[in-house]
C-alpha cells in the first residue's frame, strides 16, 4: 500500500465517521425531521459514484471507505423514511 492510499483511508475515515453522530442521534431520538431526504439521496448517489470511480481507478481505500459511508447513509435514509 502506498502513501496515497494511506491518505485515502484517513480521508475516508473522516468522511465515514462524520455521518455517525447523526445516525446515533436520529436512532436515539427517533426523529429525523430536521434531515432533508433530498440531502440523503444526493449523498447516497455521490457515495455510489465514488465507489464506481474507486473501482475504475483501482483505489482500495476509496472503495472501502465509500462503502462504509454508503451503508451509514442507507441507514439514515431508512430512518428518515420510517420516522419521517
Amino acid at each position: 500500500m502506498n502513501n496515497v492510499e494511506i491518505i485515502g483511508f484517513i480521508a475516508g475515515i473522516f468522511v465515514a465517521v462524520s455521518l455517525l453522530p447523526q445516525v446515533i442521534k436520529s436512532w436515539r431520538t427517533r426523529s429525523t425531521k430536521d434531515i432533508a431526504l433530498s440531502w440523503s439521496v444526493i449523498n447516497l448517489s455521490g457515495q455510489i459514484l465514488w465507489i464506481v470511480y474507486g473501482v475504475y481507478i483501482g483505489s482500495l481505500s476509496l472503495v472501502i471507505m465509500s462503502s462504509i459511508a454508503l451503508v451509514m447513509n442507507i441507514f439514515m435514509v431508512v430512518l428518515k423514511l420510517k420516522l419521517g
